[in-house]
């Protein structure tokens, strides 16, 4: 039986052999911090099939991630990282928080797009942190972060283009990175509608996860739809 290493909100993750690890999905929606939780069957079939697609994607433009196999139907074999505790997120427009905290119009397309760190902390609901007091307080590396920043800005690109080709508009996303044994960063966690807003460039409709949150609609039609968009099949 394959040792649990760690259990999230939205997957297991398992001992799979030397240096590997099962990710394995969820049919869980949470949102909020876990405030609001629900079952959702077929989430994590979805969710891992988005991942392969996307991490695929991203090895063939030469960017460096964890990903080794997907395993159907709910399940990534990926590297072991020691995973650096911070959220990086692109914004390609105002929304989510960004429209609570600035007086700005909702959709508005922001040039360049806005990088923002937020600490990975549940229990103080993972706070926004400025760069200058990640070096200064939390003793980041600055060259590290102009490296973070950079993969994180080259990921938006690549993905933000793929999915407009198929009609839907990349809005952010939220990325984690982890260091592997020879010191090396690469990408990790997921990139899903969970972690990630997807518009419908016609409609402005969403299929991602603010379905859930804020009852937008059937969360497992939106990412059906979505599947269907990037050439996954609708189930």
């Amino acid at each position: 039986m394959q040792d649990l290493l760690y259990e999230g909100k939205a997957k297991k993750i398992y001992r799979e052999g030397e240096g590997l690890v099962r990710q394995r999905f969820k049919d869980i929606a949470t949102a909020f911090n876990g405030e609001k939780k629900a079952t959702v069957v077929g989430k994590a079939a979805l969710n891992a099939r988005f991942c392969a697609l996307f991490f695929e994607l991203l090895e063939k433009e030469a960017l460096p991630t964890h990903f080794v196999s997907f395993d159907p139907p709910d399940s990534l074999i990926t590297l072991e990282l020691k995973m650096i505790p911070l959220e990086v997120v692109v914004r390609n427009r105002v929304a989510g928080s960004l429209s609570k905290r600035f007086p700005a119009e909702d959709k508005k397309s922001l040039e360049p797009p806005v990088v923002e760190y937020f600490l990975k902390n549940d229990a103080q609901n993972d706070p926004k942190v400025e760069e200058d007091l990640l070096v200064s307080l939390f003793h980041y590396d600055k060259k590290e972060l102009l490296e973070l920043r950079s993969f994180a800005l080259k990921v938006n690109e690549i993905l933000g283009f793929f999915v407009q080709t198929k009609g839907v508009d990349l809005i952010d996303l939220k990325l984690e990175f982890g260091r592997s044994p020879d010191g090396s960063i690469l990408l990790g966690d997921e990139i899903s509608p969970d972690t990630c807003r997807f518009w419908d460039v016609e409609t402005g409709e969403s299929l991602d996860k603010d379905r859930f949150r804020f009852e937008k609609g059937d969360l497992i039609e939106g990412y059906q739809k979505l599947a269907t968009r990037l050439g996954l099949g609708g189930s």
